[in-house]
């Protein structure tokens, strides 16, 4: 039988509660690596979890997104998935929306912040299992 001390269970306590972003950072870089943006869904659940509101969950998952999006995006080019000219058609209309997007979550009340986001997931994943 395994006895440890009160000063070992709290040391043990520690170190998972600093291993815990860590593995929710990676969970979410593999995640958008293998699904592009999808990473974001788990990153607004995780977020949500450990305590953010609704509103500051999306803003730091698309913070976080920014820079997963930006080195998946290079090893996507590196190994030939993607080419410059495919991409600069959407990026006007895409950085118009991301202003707008920005502009309007805090003018969206959680409740109906909600409702939109579980919609949309909802909606991809029916498009992607019938597809």
């Amino acid at each position: 039988m395994l006895f440890l001390s009160k000063e070992k269970l709290i040391q043990w306590g520690d170190f998972l509660k600093k291993m815990r972003m860590p593995t929710v950072g990676f969970l979410i870089g593999l995640l958008n690596g293998l699904f592009g943006a999808g990473g974001g869904i788990v990153a607004v659940a995780a977020f949500q979890k450990i305590g953010m509101t609704n509103k500051q969950s999306h803003a730091t998952a698309v913070a976080v997104m920014i820079f997963l999006s930006a080195v998946s995006g290079f090893l996507y080019w590196y190994h030939g998935y993607v080419s410059v000219s495919d991409v600069l058609p959407y990026l006007p209309g895409g950085i118009a929306g991301g202003i707008f997007g920005g502009w309007l979550l805090p003018k969206i009340p959680d409740f109906w912040l909600k409702k939109i986001f579980s919609l949309f997931i909802l909606y991809a994943a029916i498009r992607l299992f019938f597809k």
